[in-house]
């Protein structure tokens, strides 16, 4: 018997972009498993002296040096912002986020997604004014953990469910791009920021001139990273930025972002975000106890994950359908909504790196505690989400028949 038809806006696409991800998710866990390894066992020093390593570069009179762990975060991770923003122009144009009747579910969703676990993270921290700055963290949805745990379920999932996580991680993008830009910039540099209007400006112009080559665009950005890494706003806004900037089609009808997008995706998901994770989930768990995992800090990334991030999407979502604003999509129960929102509390990449930018510039007696809240929060947020959707999806024709 043929399979249903899928909906004509889930693309080829779409599906390349899930089953990459997916796969990279994979990866993500293996490389948080190893760190966690290193540093609980004998290799902790080795882990140490690695992140730890400094790496200078230096061009004339410009020069850069910083740790492998910073230049991993500011560097790398610029890379990923990049895709993020290719990301984000093509669904605006042409995608998901190009209509607005298509964009209101999932937007609602985002927005109880970020409120609601910043507000549980304040609250539990209103009175430590340091702690307080790391709102942001329990607000991020790893895309990559997020997929690979909808993936395990196969055909079971329908198509519109896997979109509408997909744009709800989007708007989560978006938000954190903005999170990172107005509240963890700090020390401005008035006269890099300036090379850095005029790099983008450059970038902007090109695009007007509809030049195409993908190198150009390249060497703007960098000129961009470095003005951005000097200024004080975080370095990793320069992708976003340059990516704004890379044409959509050139004159044969291809289309230059496309084609770049499809480039990153594998480097992305298969290297830069492990190496990220490998070096930033080392949370050493020996004498950890209670009272470790009922501070503040770590409580409130914990419950903001997940118990936050569930009854945000859940709620603004309800109220939308209560409202008669949206409807769910055919085929979509109440229960997988559940799931997925849940799914959505898995915050790790994103939440870690958001965290190492809320603490950076304190004591870092709360690097423990915002780790390992993001660690048990995802977890519990993981698992959570597996049994809803387990009991929420339909079973397979198989399972169908050897249980009618």
């Amino acid at each position: 018997m043929d399979q249903p038809a899928q909906p004509p806006r889930f693309t080829s696409a779409i599906r390349e972009f899930i089953q990459l991800e997916s796969a990279g998710g994979i990866l993500l866990l293996v490389a948080a498993i190893a760190a966690l390894v290193a540093v609980n066992t004998p290799l902790a020093t080795l882990y140490a002296g690695l992140v730890d390593t400094t790496i200078a570069v230096q061009v004339g009179a410009v020069a850069i040096e910083k740790p492998l762990l910073l230049w991993v975060n500011d560097g790398l991770m610029a890379v990923f912002f990049f895709l993020v923003g290719l990301e984000v122009k093509r669904e605006f144009l042409e995608g998901e986020l190009s209509s607005a009747r298509q964009v209101v579910l999932p937007g609602l969703g985002a927005v109880g997604g970020m409120a609601v676990p910043a507000a549980i993270y304040a609250a539990l921290n209103w009175h430590d004014p340091v702690a307080l700055d790391g709102w942001g963290i329990p607000v991020a949805t790893d895309i990559a953990f997020a997929l690979a745990l909808l993936s395990v379920f196969g055909r079971r999932v329908p198509p519109s469910l896997k979109v509408f996580l997909l744009t709800l991680a989007i708007f989560d993008d978006l938000a954190a791009i903005a999170i990172i830009a107005i509240f963890y910039s700090a020390d401005l540099s008035l006269e890099a920021l300036i090379v850095g209007v005029v790099a983008l400006g450059v970038g902007v112009t090109l695009n007007r001139l509809r030049v195409t080559s993908i190198t150009a665009y390249v060497l703007v950005g960098v000129v961009l990273w470095v003005a951005m890494l000097k200024s004080g706003v975080h370095a990793t806004l320069a992708g976003v930025l340059i990516a704004f900037c890379v044409p959509t089609r050139d004159p044969e009808g291809g289309s230059p972002l496309r084609q770049l997008e499809h480039d990153l995706h594998a480097p992305v998901a298969y290297a830069i975000l492990p190496v990220f994770a490998f070096v930033n989930a080392g949370i050493p768990l020996g004498g950890i106890g209670i009272d470790d995992m009922l501070h503040p800090v770590t409580l409130g990334i914990t419950a903001g994950l997940f118990l936050g991030k569930p009854a945000g999407i859940v709620a603004f979502v309800g109220l939308g359908v209560l409202l008669r604003a949206v409807s769910l999509p055919d085929g979509v129960t109440w229960g997988q909504i559940i799931g997925v929102a849940w799914a959505c509390g898995i915050g790790f990449t994103l939440s870690l790196f958001i965290a190492g930018l809320a603490f950076e510039h304190g004591s870092g007696e709360y690097y423990a505690g915002d780790r390992l809240g993001i660690l048990i929060g995802s977890v519990a947020s993981a698992v959570a989400a597996w049994l809803v959707l387990q009991w929420s999806l339909p079973p397979t024709r198989k399972e169908a028949d050897e249980h009618p």
